[in-house]
């Protein structure tokens, strides 16, 4: 009976594949999948039991207890549970997200009933429990289609600050990923103590967002060079009092 009702399991499972690919998406339809199959199973092993003769009323009360014991040990079980029904429902990640979940950053690889899996950018793949997902905040990189990207870049205060404006400003709006609505900006932000800042915010599809990032970043370098305008050292004005200074000169 076991196996047939595994038999008839995997074959109700093959069924609502075919018939509900193109109705729900990859991960409601795994998660709808592995519930008919899990649940086909559980009903069987109910059915069986009378038949073999074991008397389900002291099941019952055995189970009572059992249930007390086994309740405290898989509070966690029932949270992951729980927490993954309610991630397939509201869907704040997919499969192939980029996302950042308990300082966790990654790809999204699998979303089962108890876990998440993310892929990190070194290769890794880690296990999060459902329960740690659902309840902590979620940065999901990859749900918006464009991304900004932002410097603050040092300059000497002797530079002409209105020609880097220019020349960072020329640069972002002639590269070819970088979006026209937001319009680029570039502004002075701030003064630190030996250099003039000046901040730089543009747009760029998600998908061309970090090669651009890079290739925007040595650009502005290497064009702000050319045109003498240099990333100062860190510098500090001494000031000496006439006494020390008179001391420094006899010595």
């Amino acid at each position: 009976m076991i196996i047939i009702s595994i038999i008839l399991a995997k074959g109700f499972s093959m069924f609502l594949k075919k018939s509900l690919r193109d109705k729900f998406d990859k991960d409601r339809l795994g998660i709808l999948l592995k519930g008919s199959y899990y649940g086909i199973i559980i009903i069987a092993i109910i059915m069986v039991l009378p038949i073999l003769g074991i008397d389900t009323s002291g099941l019952l009360v055995a189970g009572g207890v059992t249930g007390i014991i086994i309740g405290f040990a898989s509070q966690s079980i029932v949270g992951n549970l729980i927490s993954g029904l309610f991630i397939m429902a509201e869907r704040p990640i997919k499969i192939g997200s980029e996302v950042e979940i308990d300082s966790i950053r990654g790809f999204v690889e699998d979303i089962g009933i108890m876990s998440t899996i993310l892929r990190n950018y070194d290769g890794l793949y880690i296990r999060i429990p459902n329960e740690k997902v659902f309840t902590n905040n979620i940065i999901n990189v990859s749900a918006n289609i464009a991304r900004r990207i932002e410097y603050s870049i040092g300059i000497r205060f002797t530079d002409d600050a209105d020609r880097a404006i220019k020349i960072i400003k020329d640069l972002v709006e002639d590269h070819p990923y970088i979006l026209k609505h937001p319009s680029p900006d570039v502004f002075v932000d701030n003064f630190s103590e030996s250099s003039v800042i000046v901040m730089m915010r543009a747009w760029a599809p998600v998908s061309q967002w970090y090669e651009t990032k890079k290739e925007l970043l040595l650009k502005i370098k290497l064009s702000l060079e050319k045109e003498g305008i240099k990333i100062p050292y860190p510098q500090r004005v001494v000031w000496l009092s006439k006494e020390e200074s008179d001391k420094n000169t006899l010595n």
